[in-house]
């Protein structure tokens, strides 16, 4: 079936969410917490090309990512819009110094820290359950409060209103990291692989309460804007540059159950909603576990990881999901590359993912503050050159 010639922003989404050709591949900048650009690129881009703007507000303080004006996103043709709940009245973030770093706790308890001079992001400095040694602690901890109302205020208005102004496709972003993710920011990655290893009931308690979490955030977000968002956003890193960070046979046993459980829910909730999920690294070998459980996006496709071919993923999986990402390998060519290379990489990456649909052009991961403009311009101009179907 042929799309129209022209089509809406959210038109266009949709059409290759269906894994059909639209006018166009749709082009998403900041529509998801994983496809955003550092505040520093983005003011160096706008700088670029000669658009004046007011301070730049950083929407996630840990990656420094920067929220970009509406305006730009129309000039650019963005294709997507995010949309987040509120920081909750339960927790206050308070930035603070010491002597090395500049630091906060978050909600979770979490301690985020950025080293003086010189950082860049912040990193966790703390892991609040590191000591943890029985059940009863972890359920004694003090956990966010996911039903806090002062999250959800306002959002379906907010939605609506996205709906009716910008003509694009929203995407609704999720509540913390990935349920594996979340789980060791709290309790240190070599202890909760450990637990995993050991069948330590205090791991699984772990998984277990981020898991709960995140059922009732989207249980809440979803009463409200379910009939308003085209995709539904989750995550977890579970890979490397070179494979898994776990075997696959203890992903299938202790985490994708948790995973199959939370997809069902969100499905439930909102059964028109695409959903999309996030992993880093060489993925490759779980893909057909993501499918089964229910994902229909896979991001960011990392091109420089193994097994990651463009091409190979196209053939055996195009069929079944959605690549969101892998547009721009962000290791290499965007930041180290001429603007001639970065065109050619972008030419490469439609050719492979592009045909039949099922592809939405973002760079791979978020774009890092060391990419020159001329870079992400070069990157924007091959994809209204390449990117007509």
């Amino acid at each position: 079936m042929t799309a129209p010639r022209s089509q809406t922003s959210r038109q266009r989404l949709e059409t290759a969410l269906d894994h059909r050709e639209p006018d166009r591949i749709p082009f998403d900048l900041g529509g998801t917490e994983t496809s955003g650009i550092s505040v520093i690129a983005l003011e160096n881009w706008m700088r670029f090309n000669g658009i004046r703007h007011e301070p730049i507000e950083i929407f996630s303080l840990a990656t420094q990512l920067g929220t970009i004006d509406e305006e730009v996103l129309r000039r650019f043709g963005v294709d997507t819009r995010c949309l987040r709940t509120h920081p909750p009245a339960s927790h206050r973030l308070t930035l603070q110094e010491d002597a090395h770093h500049r630091f906060f706790y978050d909600e979770w308890g979490i301690r985020w820290q950025m080293p003086k001079p010189g950082g860049h992001y912040y990193d966790i400095g703390e892991f609040p359950l590191s000591g943890c040694t029985s059940v009863g602690e972890v359920e004694r901890y003090r956990w966010p409060d996911p039903d806090d109302p002062s999250r959800y205020a306002g959002l379906k208005h907010e939605a609506e209103s996205l709906n009716a102004g910008s003509g694009a496709g929203i995407v609704m972003e999720r509540h913390t990291g990935g349920i594996f993710e979340t789980a060791w920011w709290m309790r240190g990655m070599d202890n909760l692989l450990a637990d995993l290893a050991l069948d330590s009931p205090v791991g699984q308690a772990i998984l277990s309460k981020v898991l709960e979490q995140k059922l009732a955030y989207w249980d809440h977000v979803l009463a409200e804007v379910a009939d308003e968002v085209v995709v539904a956003a989750e995550a977890d890193d579970l890979s490397s540059q070179n494979g898994m960070i776990m075997s696959p046979d203890m992903y299938r046993r202790l985490l994708k159950p948790l995973h199959r459980q939370l997809f069902s829910f969100i499905k439930s909730k909102a059964p028109r909603a695409k959903l999309f999920f996030h992993s880093c690294g060489s993925v490759y070998d779980l893909i057909p576990d993501l499918i089964e459980i229910g994902v229909d996006i896979l991001n960011p496709v990392q091109v420089s990881a193994a097994k990651m071919d463009t091409a190979r993923l196209k053939k055996h999986f195009g069929r079944d999901l959605v690549f969101w990402g892998g547009g721009v390998d962000t290791q290499r060519v965007l930041p180290f590359g001429t603007p001639q290379q970065v065109k050619d990489e972008v030419r490469r990456r439609i050719d492979d993912l592009a045909p039949g649909g099922g592809f939405v052009f973002a760079a791979v991961h978020c774009i890092q503050e060391d990419v020159p403009p001329q870079n992400i311009q070069a990157m924007w101009e091959a994809l209204r050159e390449y990117g007509a179907y």
